[in-house]
């Protein structure tokens, strides 16, 4: 058994997810998204895999297998299995590849602070980021808005960390 951290972001369980909660198996398509925060670790040659829209190149890895979200073609002299980190993050959208199956062994919604940017779009404000502790996904996610000493923020639920239990 492999413990993965899995993001699943709010917008897409708003959009067409089902909640979950601590303890129920659940299947998902992964995503490895590279350097976002907290980084997963996949080593294993990129592939093309049945079932897999055109294209789509995986890493199958531990019970896992992973899209990879950027990904070039191989050349001639492919060194094989090559070492990539990113945020493993559920997506349900768009292409297809095969699912992971897993046990959910722990929930966290992930919390973050917002300010206003010189164009006038929300960014995060670093070190702001939080987790609380949960058993249940909820299906749609809070923010909201204050001020402070230097100007407007919110603080919005982004989604969840999941700690997924995938058989090996």
């Amino acid at each position: 058994m492999g413990l993965w951290r899995v993001f699943y972001a709010g917008w897409q369980m708003e959009c067409c997810g089902t909640p979950f909660s601590v303890g129920d198996e659940v299947s998902w398509q992964l995503l490895l998204v590279p350097g976002d925060e907290p980084a997963s670790r996949l080593t294993g040659p990129a592939v093309h895999v049945a079932g897999a829209t055109d294209g789509i190149r995986v890493v199958q890895e531990g019970g896992l297998t992973v899209a990879l979200s950027e990904d070039p073609e191989p050349g001639p002299a492919d060194p094989g299995p090559v070492p990539r980190s990113g945020l493993l993050g559920v997506e349900t959208h768009g292409a297809v590849w095969p699912e992971v199956t897993g046990r959910v062994r722990s929930l966290h919604i992930v919390v973050q602070d917002l300010a206003r940017g010189a164009d006038g779009t929300w960014e995060p404000v670093p070190g702001t980021r939080t987790l609380r502790e949960t058993d249940r996904c909820p299906k749609w996610f809070r923010g909201r808005e204050f001020g402070t000493d230097t100007g407007r923020r919110r603080r919005d639920e982004q989604g969840v960390l999941v700690g997924l239990e995938v058989p090996s």
